[in-house]
């Protein structure tokens, strides 16, 4: 099988992959279409291929690492424009409610529901349903205390939302902290 026929292929299941697509699941996509057996190294090179075809000035596009698999994002010069466009359609745009509890979860998880509104000191069930329903949680088990609480952390499309590989790549709190805001004189 040519590698440049693989290319293609490649290139339409990453293209057509609503969240970054991981090496496993090209190469269980393409066994299930070839006869020949795709292996690792083969997947590996094409996106490789992918990555300079894409790196060139004419496309407004490339192919990015994100959570341990690939997808297609627009380059950082054309944020801007993009970002136009997703304030025109802000009716998807995550309430402060909602912001405050997912954040919440992304820092504490697993976490369960009575912890977050512990944490925010408010009844905390509609900001989880909608961040349920926007697949940007989901429930990782339950807790092995009383009542065997469901406990939820962030989902892969989190990681894709926010452009993450993984978790220790959140801003921590010394990184976003004002140092106006503290308390007494610095210690040097």
């Amino acid at each position: 099988m040519l590698q440049t026929h693989i290319n293609k292929h490649i290139e339409a299941l990453i293209f057509s992959s609503v969240q970054s697509i991981s090496v496993q699941e090209i190469i269980l996509a393409l066994n299930a279409v070839f006869e020949e057996e795709v292996i690792e190294n083969q997947v590996f090179e094409s996106i490789d291929h992918i990555k300079e075809k894409y790196g060139v000035e004419n496309f407004a596009i490339e192919l990015v690492n994100l959570n341990n698999g690939y997808q297609f994002l627009t380059k950082k010069e054309y944020h801007e424009t993009v970002n136009q466009l997703q304030l025109h359609r802000s009716k998807k745009k995550l309430s402060q409610a909602a912001m405050e509890t997912l954040a919440i979860i992304a820092y504490r998880q697993p976490i369960t529901k009575l912890e977050i509104e512990q944490i925010r000191g408010v009844n905390s069930d509609y900001s989880v349903q909608r961040l349920l329903e926007k697949e940007l949680i989901s429930i990782e088990g339950k807790a092995e205390t009383p009542g065997r609480p469901i406990l939820y952390s962030t989902s892969p499309l989190f990681m894709d939302y926010f452009g993450l590989n993984n978790l220790t790549q959140l801003p921590q709190l010394k990184d976003i902290a004002k140092e106006e805001n503290t308390v007494g004189e610095n210690a040097e």
